[in-house]
Parts: structure tokens; sequence; C-alpha cells
């Protein structure tokens, strides 16, 4: 797979909410070292003003490697709703990849794709 696939996979996505009035408004931007190593950034603005704001520095060689990633969604006056990261923590947390919740809790979890982070937000607007 190239970057340029995985980019194309995530503009049909928002085509495909934002066809349903739940996606308002988005922004993509690239920074692509080679055709298969890079930076995909965004952020999404649904119909209750809430906000999905990512980044993933991806390396699609031999699979799709999300090396450093972040899903940080909040409701529209900034407060979290959760937020997905592979970020170092102190102290340490039990796994590289987990959730942040609203409670202050982090929990275990596996790298997500944008389609899953989707449909958990779909979720919670409907």
């Amino acid at each position: 797979m190239l970057l340029t696939e995985y980019l194309s996979d995530i503009v049909r996505i928002i085509d495909e909410y934002s066809q349903t009035g739940l996606i308002i408004d988005s922004e993509l931007s690239t920074d692509f070292r080679t055709e298969k190593i890079g930076i995909i950034k965004g952020s999404f603005t649904f119909s209750d003003n809430s906000k999905l704001i990512f980044n993933e520095y991806l390396d699609v060689r031999y699979k799709i490697e999300k090396l450093n990633y972040s899903f940080h969604y909040q409701k529209h006056d900034g407060s979290l709703v959760f937020r997905y990261d592979n970020a170092e923590h102190k102290p340490p947390v039990e796994s590289s990849g987990h959730k942040h919740m609203p409670d202050g809790k982090v929990i275990s979890a596996e790298p997500p794709a944008l389609k899953e982070i989707l449909a958990e937000i779909m979720d919670l607007l409907l």
C-alpha cells in the first residue's frame, strides 16, 4: 500500500460522513517522507461543534504501522471526550497504545483506525 492510497481512504470516509451532515468541516495535511513513510494530520468539526484532531506518523512498507499517533476528541468547549495515543507517560502506563478518558483514567487500547474512531464518535452523536 502507498500513503496516497491510505490518504484516499481517509478522503472517502470524510466524504461519506460529510454527505450525512455529521461532519461540517474538515482539514487534512500531509508530509510524505517517501511514498510509504509519512505524516497525515487533520481535524474534523461535527454537527454539535465537537472536534476530532488527529495525527499519524505511518510506515506502510510491509503493513500499516502507526509509529506515532494521536486521536483527540473534544466537546465544543474544549473538554476531553477521549484521546487515543501511544505517547510515553510518567509514570508509565501498561501499554504503549492507550486511551485517555475524561475522568483521568488511562486504559490499554490497540492503535485504532480512523474509521473506528469516527464510528465511536457517531455512537456518541446519535
